[in-house]
């Protein structure tokens, strides 16, 4: 895609999952990738299939949820000197429960991940891009950020709080020359967080996402990679005339 060689990316929750598909998809472009996670070995591993293709590779562990954490972590990253051209907010977690059953654990955590995350590491990041006039921000919500859904309580309140970031901070930013856009993936299979929630939803005697393939227009759950395509999009000069929005990635689960 065009724009996309040379730059250098920083991808929150990016060893595993949708994480590194977008890392490999914008490394496959040419893009040199920092993989921030919680996971040190999935991280490490990830680095090296990005390495496999001849782009740079760094890895650093910690808690977007905690400041310090990611101040850490980008100076572990960026000891180079080398800033980021591209920011992928994709760590999160998900917690089922309805909003009258959640234990206040789950509330919290999920909010820690999803908004404070979100929150902190744009705050760490973005500044440096307006300072440089220049960079892409790609919010990583779902289609729980545009409808609420029973037993997604806390995970929707936090993608609907993603998408108001995003469309708050888009055009605070626009004028130095910063893009900040949402994807808004639907019912993806292949990842860690699904695999946990089809465990539960299925205890719960709720359908797996592969049962709910026949209520998706398009006729199938989608893949990891469905959604980096979009991401590399937003992240390239073919979408440097679009800013604050939301991109559904559902096959027409939800239409907007």
């Amino acid at each position: 895609m065009e724009g996309l060689a040379g730059k250098r990316a920083l991808i929150t929750g990016g060893a595993a999952g949708i994480g590194r598909a977008i890392a490999l998809k914008l490394a496959r472009e040419g893009c040199d990738i920092a993989l921030f996670d919680i996971d040190a070995g999935a991280a490490e591993k990830t680095a090296a299939e990005i390495s496999a293709l001849r782009r740079d590779a760094k890895a650093a562990t910690g808690d977007v949820s905690d400041m310090a954490s990611v101040r850490a972590a980008l100076a572990q990253l960026t000891a180079n000197g080398a800033p980021f051209d591209i920011l992928v907010n994709n760590a999160g977690i998900a917690r089922l429960g309805s909003l009258l059953t959640i234990s206040d654990k789950d509330w919290r955590d999920t909010f820690a991940v999803n908004v404070d995350g979100v929150f902190n590491v744009t705050r760490a990041v973005v500044p440096g891009m307006v300072e440089r006039r220049r960079g892409a921000v790609v919010n990583l919500a779902s289609w729980l950020g545009r409808r609420g859904h029973p037993a997604f309580s806390a995970y929707a309140a936090t993608k609907f709080a993603v998408v108001g970031m995003t469309q708050s901070l888009a055009p605070e930013v626009a004028p130095s020359g910063v893009r900040v856009n949402a994807v808004c993936p639907g019912l993806i299979g292949g990842t860690p967080m699904r695999d946990a929630l089809d465990a539960t939803s299925e205890a719960a005697g709720l359908p797996r996402a592969a049962e709910r393939a026949k209520s998706i227009p398009i006729g199938r759950i989608g893949t990891p990679e469905d959604v980096a395509k979009v991401v590399a999009f937003l992240a390239s000069d073919e979408a440097a005339y679009v800013t604050g929005a939301a991109y559904d990635v559902a096959g027409g689960l939800w239409m907007t």
